[in-house]
């Protein structure tokens, strides 16, 4: 199977360093200036489960390198105009895109671009960053990837690459209901980055903190009523279980997009929480924490320019 990675970044950078490790036919698409690098290093990823340097097949957008069976899509939103326009030479009929973004908007537009029969359901649960030498530091137990076909179906395209994941150092699973998998991480992402985003500090201080506890919890409660007028499949439940599971989160865990704010970086506002409140602001939901978490991050956007 030929695996196009799109991004070398934190993400991609680790996931498709673990298949090229265990030897899958693996190219990276990358920026120039991100292409020296790895051509002057390599791929170096420092890893709780193990480091490995690598030397990586890397190609820039427009190069000639034929279409690819699987596209792991690794970008931030903010980058995905862009992506959507350099990876359409390297798709064909039988390629599959797998996307690992943040949120679920972006499901949607890849199979309105390319087709709802070449858009896989994917997310991952990782705690990675590049540093300034460009290597991928990964810091937590947790190095998961979940996938499955939207339709739930076990087809044979999605057993092949079950088949490229089969032995790499990730956890990985195949899923056969991703739908559910994709809000339910959605909930927890929009929940935990946007918590400690607002109140600037990892979860530990704000859980222990009774007030700050209050407040996730109505963060929880807002952005499951908006996740319901719109009919994700939420369990019943979703709100004991997703308390239960930032109380598990380690004393000084940090969202991705906390860290992002610290390193003055781009953020997802709008594609993780902005997409939540104009649903709100259609359905007329109250959403006060949401529009609080929202209106900083908006106000931290304004500061970068």
């Amino acid at each position: 199977m030929r695996v196009l990675v799109v991004g070398a970044g934190a993400v991609g950078g680790y996931f498709g360093g673990r298949l090229l490790e265990k030897g899958e036919d693996v190219t990276f698409l990358v920026r120039e200036g991100r292409k020296k690098q790895l051509e002057e290093t390599g791929l170096v990823i420092e890893s709780v489960h193990g480091n490995v340097t690598l030397i990586p097949a890397t190609i820039l957008a427009g190069e000639d390198a034929g279409p690819f069976d699987l596209i792991l899509l690794s970008t931030k939103a903010y980058h995905l105009d862009g992506v959507l326009q350099s990876i359409r030479q390297y798709v064909s009929k039988e390629t599959a895109i797998l996307p690992l973004l943040n949120g679920i908007s972006h499901v949607d537009r890849l199979a309105m671009i390319f087709g709802e029969e070449q858009v896989i359901g994917g997310l991952c649960f990782i705690e990675t960053t590049l540093d300034k030498d460009g290597k991928v530091i990964q810091s937590s137990p947790k190095h998961d990837l979940v996938f499955g076909e939207r339709t739930g179906e076990t087809t044979e395209r999605i057993l092949k690459i079950e088949e490229a994941f089969k032995g790499t150092n990730i956890g990985y699973r195949l899923s056969d209901n991703i739908n559910q998998d994709l809000w339910n991480k959605y909930l927890f992402i929009s929940t935990m980055s946007g918590i400690t985003t607002l109140m600037r500090s990892p979860i530990g201080p704000i859980r222990e903190e009774p007030s700050g506890k209050a407040e996730i919890s109505k963060l929880l409660e807002e952005i499951i009523s908006v996740m319901k007028r719109v009919g994700a499949p939420l369990p019943e439940d979703s709100q004991t279980l997703q308390m239960n599971q930032i109380d598990n989160l380690a004393y000084p865990m940090k969202s991705s997009m906390q860290r992002d704010t610290e390193k003055l970086s781009q953020v997802e506002a709008d594609h993780v929480h902005g997409y939540l409140v104009e649903i709100a602001h259609k359905e007329l939901i109250s959403v006060p924490v949401l529009e609080a978490v929202y209106a900083n991050l908006k106000v931290y956007e304004k500061q970068l320019s």
